[in-house]
């Protein structure tokens, strides 16, 4: 078990670890007893506030389902202000973290009948599992949510998944889908993932592609790797292509021309070529600029 500080022969430290074990083994009872007696030897101790919130917590756990959206925007609130923040006082860093995500997971099951509502996108155990960094259960969640392929952030929620589960190899489809689908969440996906070969990725794709310089650019970030990294083409081949975006049509022409290239097909490469121009000309010129050398 983790211990809180130096000076373990303490009194006060000793008593502040007598709480801290108790919570980590999630005994309410226990918990409040240590807590009760850190209390009445310390009354001013710094810790008791956010010890007693965690001891509270414990004591009001429930397993009764979430049936309103509205009651369970409370509840996260509650985890996020409240519950989170004297996690990280009391237990710290990963024990904060494991402790929480048992918050996330039992508040997930409770709210496993929700259904997933457009105008409440969070309302739902996906996020939730997530949170509890459940990827199977987060997965099994937003596949039954009918068309999430179609949805941008059932679609964020599945890459992360997919990405947590099994690496960004795996997740390639996905994060063309999500780029193509909802620029905006995919570039904030890649700041919450903090994966160091993605953040070199965009920050070359920022510096080199001849956008607009607005977050709809992330659009044409799967062509663009494509371009760049042309070893991805068979995952990207799996993506879902999206014939009304041209983003993603432009995806799927450069696979089509990465394969007759490498198939020596030359007859339809210049329409095919000239198909990319129209969709985005930059991108065009990225392309051409990778035949010439």
């Amino acid at each position: 078990m983790q211990q809180l500080d130096i000076f373990a022969d303490s009194r006060d430290v000793a008593l502040r670890n007598d709480v801290v074990e108790q919570l980590q083994l999630r005994d309410a009872a226990a918990a409040r007893a240590a807590l009760t007696v850190l209390a009445g030897e310390y009354a001013r101790d710094n810790a008791l506030p956010a010890m007693t919130v965690l001891v509270h917590e414990l004591e009001n756990a429930s397993t009764l389902a979430v049936t309103d959206h509205t009651e369970l925007a409370v509840i996260c609130r509650h985890l996020e202000n409240e519950v989170a923040h004297a996690a990280r006082q009391v237990l710290r860093g990963q024990y904060a973290q494991f402790w929480m995500a048992t918050c996330w997971r039992e508040l997930a099951q409770r709210a496993a009948a929700l259904p997933y509502r457009g105008a409440d996108p969070d309302g739902h155990a996906a996020p939730l599992w997530l949170r509890a960094s459940d990827w199977a259960a987060a997965s099994d969640a937003i596949e039954s949510i009918e068309s999430w392929w179609r949805i941008p952030s059932t679609v964020s929620w599945m890459t992360e998944a997919r990405y947590r589960a099994a690496g960004i190899d795996a997740a390639w489809p996905l994060f063309a889908e999500l780029a193509w689908l909802a620029p905006a969440k995919f570039a904030a996906l890649l700041v919450t993932l903090k994966d160091p070969s993605l953040d070199v990725l965009r920050r070359r794709f920022d510096a080199e592609f001849p956008g607009t310089g607005e977050i709809e650019d992330y659009a044409w970030f799967p062509a663009w790797l494509l371009i760049n990294k042309p070893a991805v083409a068979g995952r990207l081949g799996q993506a879902r292509v999206r014939h009304d975006l041209p983003a993603s049509r432009a995806t799927a022409l450069l696979g089509e021309i990465l394969r007759r290239e490498r198939e020596g097909e030359q007859h339809e490469l210049i329409a095919l070529r000239q198909e990319i121009r129209r969709l985005h000309t930059g991108l065009f010129d990225i392309y051409m600029a990778t035949r010439n050398v």
